[in-house]
């Protein structure tokens, strides 16, 4: 089957601190995959849960996973935005967000939240709005599911119930650029 997914603008990486069950990793990594995460990271992780066996996309064959012991070790490329996602009230909600063009999503453990270093270090704090705390892996995809809505070249939604959704806007070429032959000491 051909992929219909177009390249979203930038990149980004999802990580989480802190999970303890390798299933959830294990899902995360394999989301991760599919949507196209540029690499996936741990922060402070219990070796245990290491073992990605819900992995079934083999993700960590096909994109970097970094581990850190601690947020002070966090080393992301130069111009990535940290943005946490966590339950806290003055946290912007997802629906209002505008993704950076280069993120690193960090989510929180099971049963836990962020460390107070590692909210310290995010540039943004981003909250999914629902009633009560979902599944890591779950939160993990519905950030990366927005991005691309965001960031993606999807075409809008129709408005009513029930219309075609409008075709995907052709990719348009620039026009040509000409390089100006620069004057150096060795061309005279």
């Amino acid at each position: 089957m051909k992929s219909l997914l177009l390249p979203v603008r930038g990149y980004f990486a999802i990580g989480v601190e802190g999970v303890s069950k390798a299933v959830n990793l294990g899902n995360l990594l394999r989301s991760a995959h599919a949507f196209g995460a540029s690499f996936v990271f741990t922060i402070g992780v219990d070796p245990r849960a290491l073992q990605t066996r819900a992995d079934t996309s083999k993700a960590s064959a096909h994109l970097p996973l970094y581990h850190w012991s601690s947020p002070a070790e966090l080393d992301l490329p130069r111009g990535c935005r940290l943005v946490g996602v966590e339950l806290l009230n003055d946290a912007v909600e997802l629906p209002s967000f505008a993704h950076p063009l280069q993120a690193a999503y960090v989510l929180g453990p099971e049963r836990g939240t962020l460390s107070p270093d590692l909210v310290a270090k995010c540039q943004y704090i981003v909250r999914i709005p629902t009633h009560f705390s979902l599944n890591l892996a779950t939160a993990g995809a519905i950030i990366m599911y927005d991005r691309l809505r965001c960031l993606g070249r999807s075409p809008a939604r129709p408005v009513a119930e029930g219309a075609d959704p409008e075709p995907r806007p052709p990719h348009v070429h620039g026009e040509p650029r000409k390089r100006r032959r620069s004057v150096s000491n060795h061309s005279r």
